[in-house]
């Protein structure tokens, strides 16, 4: 990836902080929000060829009440890692209530195996939840404001290597 598109990104993925964050947290905390949401949206594009194969092996597996599933599981997402929630990130953004949001978010997190559960951890993410709900909660009745930029897909589309990500989490 060449340094200007790097930047593209790097500047885009400030100004949703920038749009959405604002008045949540204070600007040197949004990469503890950034971080993890960049790291989770890529394992979620790479899982999600083989979303439904592991939807159904999991269905198969719980039917047939077999309670050792991961190594099953990672070949049917063919990843070291794989997601059993009937949710994307996709599927998240469409939802209508806050509420019903972060309660299919958790699911979403908990749906993944337990190699990106000590990721997820390690960032302490759910705390950030935790802090983003209440913080929500205090501004409820402030309008919502709307990100300004089109969605990352329509202006860069080709997907981004670890390289690429490495260098983009740096920046952030």
């Amino acid at each position: 990836m060449d340094q200007a598109t790097h930047n593209k990104i790097v500047s885009f993925i400030w100004g949703i902080a920038d749009d959405v964050l604002r008045d949540l947290f204070k600007r040197g905390k949004y990469p503890d929000v950034i971080l993890p949401m960049c790291v989770l949206r890529r394992m979620d594009a790479v899982l999600e060829p083989t979303k439904k194969a592991v939807l159904e092996t999991k269905k198969m597996l719980d039917a047939a009440r077999i309670t050792e599933q991961r190594a099953a599981l990672s070949d049917a997402a063919g990843q070291a890692f794989y997601n059993t929630s009937k949710f994307t990130l996709r599927d998240l953004k469409s939802r209508g209530s806050q509420q019903q949001l972060l309660a299919d978010f958790e699911d979403y997190l908990n749906g993944f195996s337990p190699n990106v559960q000590d990721i997820i951890d390690n960032f302490k993410f759910r705390n950030q939840l935790s802090a983003f709900q209440s913080r929500r909660a205090r501004h409820a009745d402030q309008q919502v404001p709307r990100p300004r930029h089109r969605p990352l897909a329509t202006r860069y589309r080709q997907p981004l290597d670890g390289h690429g990500l490495r260098g983009i989490g740096s920046q952030i």
